[in-house]
């Protein structure tokens, strides 16, 4: 029987509420318990800076094609990628802060597959904050499925490989865009967003957290 757990996000000076549905057993590891509290710290962080963003910038996303997005996580995948291979980046922003901005263009790119692309980049904050955490839940929803299947797999990843599988998503999104949306076999481009998202999050949870694994 599933549990309706209630938790509120604060960003800047708003605070937000989200039910998450997690499926918990007495008998199932700690892990699990931790995994869902570290996902919601870092979701947390992730939509502080894009309400800040939303506020500075306005909406100007909303013109955007999903198509676009999928190039803007595309550069930032790419980026990392590269940061990972020569150790060093000449500008002031390092490997956390893209990760972060494929979290927030992957769900803004599932919001634009809802809500179709605006001629104009008008959306108030708190409809944006309420579509970023519907679709935000979702993707948690796919990471509680899998984290059931594959048994926390992901912790004994390193980074560097949730770079690579970040990319292969934004590759096969792209794939897909160009075939006008057709699949013969594979999951549509809303699952490989949400991949996307939860890649990303793992990494950032590596990042804050280390590699510490609780195991009972």
């Amino acid at each position: 029987m599933q549990k309706n757990r209630k938790i509120s996000i604060i960003s800047n000076s708003c605070s937000y509420s989200i039910h998450f549905f997690d499926s918990f057993a007495p008998q199932i590891f700690i892990m699990v318990h931790e995994t869902n509290q570290q996902f919601e710290h870092i979701i947390s962080v992730c939509l502080d800076i894009f309400d800040k963003k939303m506020k500075d910038y306005g909406a100007a996303w909303r013109i955007l094609r999903p198509s676009s997005m999928t190039d803007q996580i595309l550069i930032k995948a790419q980026r990392i990628r590269n940061l990972e291979t020569k150790g060093f980046s000449k500008i002031d922003e390092g490997i956390r802060s893209e990760y972060i901005g494929i979290v927030n263009y992957a769900t803004m790119a599932l919001i634009q597959m809802e809500m179709g692309v605006a001629a104009t980049p008008e959306m108030p904050c708190d409809k944006a904050t309420e579509l970023y955490l519907k679709h935000i839940h979702a993707a948690k929803q796919l990471m509680d499925n899998k984290n059931h299947d594959y048994d926390e797999a992901w912790r004994s990843m390193r980074i560097s490989s949730m770079t690579d599988l970040i990319l292969m998503k934004i590759y096969r999104t792209k794939q897909i865009e160009d075939n006008k949306g057709e699949t013969l076999l594979s999951e549509g481009v809303d699952a490989n967003y949400m991949d996307m998202i939860n890649y990303a999050v793992f990494a950032l949870i590596k990042m804050e957290y280390g590699e510490k694994q609780i195991i009972v």
